[in-house]
């Protein structure tokens, strides 16, 4: 059986990262007791429930921490696994996925994203999230979870392109035919 080729070790290296956290991120509910979580909901930028993590062990204490600066963490737009809500929205959890899926693919398969692409990964994000700050709608998590995987692939398929133009650039050039060694004429 043949392996397939890693395009490049940066987004190989991204891709494991990347499925590294999402697997934190899923399995966090499962390193502490079944129920110790179940209404994180706080607001982005502050570690509002940062005394609740603090009884728990070192792991899944930083990625719950990670998740209260960072995300609303609100209880009706989470899942919760072990009768533990996620340390992330459904809507990032998504992101993660999304993310590390996208990494996997460019991993194997050199891809060069088209612009248009990135707006229509982008677009069903947006307007799920403006329509509902903008109108009484109420998003579910399953949308909420579909969307942020589009939008974390398509982030993940735009940066891995940006990271292959960078190795590009930094490859060395190849001299011009005909041109080699013409500065060192008579040059012992």
């Amino acid at each position: 059986m043949r392996f397939p080729e890693i395009t490049s070790p940066v987004i190989f290296t991204v891709f494991v990262a990347t499925t590294l956290w999402f697997i934190l991120v899923v399995t966090a509910p499962f390193m502490v007791p079944a129920g110790m979580f179940t209404d994180l909901s706080g607001t982005t930028a502050v570690h509002d429930n940062e005394d609740l993590f603090e009884q728990v062990h070192w792991l899944p204490h930083a990625v719950y921490w990670i998740g209260d600066g960072e995300c609303h963490q609100l209880a009706n737009r989470s899942y919760f696994l072990n009768d533990n809500q996620m340390p992330f929205c459904a809507r990032d959890v998504g992101i993660f996925a999304g993310i590390a899926l996208g990494f996997g693919f460019v991993a194997f398969v050199r891809f060069k994203i088209h612009p248009l692409w990135i707006f229509v990964g982008l677009a069903p994000l947006a307007v799920d999230g403006i329509v509902q700050l903008l109108t009484s709608y109420e998003s579910v998590n399953p949308v909420r979870l579909v969307t942020g995987i589009v939008a974390g692939a398509t982030c993940a398929l735009l940066l891995a392109h940006f990271i292959f133009v960078i190795q590009e650039d930094r490859q060395p050039s190849e001299p011009a035919s005909g041109l080699e060694g013409a500065g060192d004429r008579g040059q012992p």
